[in-house]
């Protein structure tokens, strides 16, 4: 079940029982209060329920000649109100969540918007009609997931409905969610490995969606894995571009190679493929300017850097990865469409995912472009850049329990 609905179900099954005043009566033969004990030293309500009683010594059990002993005052704890006596009952309520884990928390976000409203429009629905088939797509469409993908799940389900291989609302959304992971596991396919040396990764995208904070999380990523990263620093267009990759560098104890002042992206890129060759280096990863898609001049730079980097290696570039800003929805899916055209990207990284991001726009570049989706950015930290698993996604952004 998902957890959106089991909380409205929860919300709306459950009342708290009655809770009934505790009457503690006093015994049929309590000895009058001993005048060594005075009750105003207690708090009134305690003193008024509760006698505080010491029973007498008489002088035929004692020793002749010997006093009546004074007894010790004795101190009643006051009794649990109503609310103590019935927690456990209470810590017993059905469909409390369990702990969730931080990467579920960072898509908190998207999934409030992904979800929003699906919970209303299958809870307590037994019969599949065409009105919740047009609802379910609406709620698609407003999720960035696009008009194509959304009409090929939605064609799905209704070849399944008419087979009677869905039988109520529960297997509906069931299914829904299996065919979204579908979407996302038929394109993935393992990163290349590390044969040459160095193993040249170009990171390009436009301005704003995260392209060198990401080429900072991949070095660290990668490092962590034991593998010798180097950076090179082909932003030479935008101001404080080389010194924030720097700054990158410096932070992940790995080299640069650039400088602020040197223009020519083209040599840099070069350089550092002959640098990294020269220190068997297993991963360069090249920052590019950032270009906006449909500026034509700035998209030829782009493809005139990577035939530079083919002559100074064999087989080089060994990856090209975009980087995508996930809150910029439909117009994300036009970027990867024109940078595959241009340079013929590889892999993708979607970022800002923890954000306002409704998170759909990942199903439609798996679905059209059959790119795959190596890493995902949900956080500021340098491990919020999350590598990629179709399930975990899709159960945390539908609030699907396991």
């Amino acid at each position: 079940m998902f957890g959106f609905l089991r909380r409205k179900k929860a919300s709306e099954q459950f009342k708290a029982p009655p809770i009934e005043p505790t009457v503690h009566p006093q015994p049929f033969d309590a000895a009058p209060q001993s005048p060594t004990i005075n009750p105003t030293a207690l708090p009134e309500a305690i003193a008024a329920e509760h006698r505080v009683s010491t029973p007498r010594i008489t002088a035929s059990a004692l020793d002749v000649g010997k006093a009546e002993q004074a007894a010790a005052p004795v101190v009643i704890p006051p009794y649990p109100d109503a609310a103590q006596e019935n927690e456990p009952a209470l810590s017993e309520a059905p469909h409390r969540d369990k702990p969730r884990s931080r990467f579920w928390q960072q898509l908190a976000r998207s999934r409030a918007s992904f979800t929003e409203g699906l919970g209303d429009l299958f809870l307590g629905k037994k019969a599949i009609d065409d009105e919740l088939l047009e609802e379910i797509e609406t709620r698609l469409l407003l999720a960035d997931v696009g008009q194509t993908t959304t009409q090929s799940l939605i064609q799905t389900l209704q070849k399944q409905i008419s087979r009677k291989q869905i039988a109520d609302a529960n297997a509906l959304f069931e299914t829904l969610s299996q065919l979204m992971v579908e979407r996302l596991q038929r394109v993935q396919k393992p990163r290349p490995a590390f044969i040459a040396h160095p193993h040249i990764m170009v990171v390009c995208g436009i301005n704003g969606a995260g392209k060198t904070t990401t080429i900072g999380k991949l070095a660290y990523y990668f490092k962590n894995q034991g593998h010798k990263v180097m950076l090179a620093a082909g932003d030479t267009f935008r101001a404080a571009a080389v010194e924030q990759l720097m700054a990158w560098g410096a932070r992940n104890q790995i080299p640069v190679i650039g400088e602020p002042g040197r223009s020519d992206s083209a040599s840099v890129l070069f350089d550092a493929a002959q640098s990294a060759k020269a220190r068997q280096i297993d991963l360069l990863i090249a920052d590019t300017a950032g270009r906006l898609h449909t500026q034509g001049g700035l998209m030829d730079e782009l493809k005139k850097l990577v035939r530079v980097i083919s002559k100074s290696q064999p087989n080089a570039p060994h990856e090209i990865i975009l980087v995508l800003d996930a809150s910029i929805g439909q117009n994300a899916l036009n970027q990867a469409r024109l940078f595959h055209q241009a340079v013929g990207v590889t892999g993708i990284v979607v970022t800002k995912l923890d954000g306002t991001a409704k998170g759909g726009i990942l199903f439609a570049i798996a679905d059209e472009l059959a790119l795959p989706i190596y890493f995902i950015g949900v956080g500021e930290q340098l491990d919020d850049l999350r590598v990629f698993d179709p399930q975990s996604y899709v159960d945390a952004l539908l609030d699907r329990q396991s």
